[in-house]
């Protein structure tokens, strides 16, 4: 089995969009960072990012259907999307939500999660460190 981390809308743009929010480091270090992460854990890994949510429904169809776990950070789709919930719901491995921001701590509408009704676990506020954490946790439970 592989790790699938899955991220959401606007997450391409780490680095750049909002850094006092999500902080300094880019798409590309997240995703060598989680990488060298499962490398040092010996799992497999496979990191994606679409701004499509028909893509990213697709992606969690696939890891359903190979029985991979997933961590994924829906960016706003968490807020608003019945359906990526409804997506997630049918992994049967764990799946991690993780927010690189406190969503608690930000506006009342980002308050709500649909997908941490579905989740095993949730990583809020952590900025990216949550990523690594999420993945420790899934090798630790044997999923990989």
């Amino acid at each position: 089995m592989t790790i699938q981390v899955l991220n959401g809308a606007n997450l391409g743009r780490l680095g750049t969009r909002e850094p006092s929010i999500y902080g300094d480091t880019t798409y590309a270090e997240l995703t060598a960072l989680i990488e060298k992460t499962a490398r040092d854990l010996g799992v497999g890994v496979l990191v994606r990012q679409t701004d499509d949510e028909a893509e990213l429904l697709h992606w969690i169809h696939a890891a359903a259907d190979t029985g991979d776990p997933v961590v994924i950070n829906p960016g706003g789709w968490s807020h608003t999307s019945v359906v990526l919930a409804d997506a997630l719901a049918a992994v049967e491995a764990p799946v991690v939500e993780v927010h690189i921001s406190n969503i608690h701590k930000r506006e009342e509408f980002r308050h709500h999660s649909y997908v941490s009704s579905v989740a095993d676990g949730v990583i809020v506020g952590l900025g990216v460190q949550g990523y690594v954490m999420a993945v420790q946790w899934l090798a630790a439970e044997g999923t990989t």
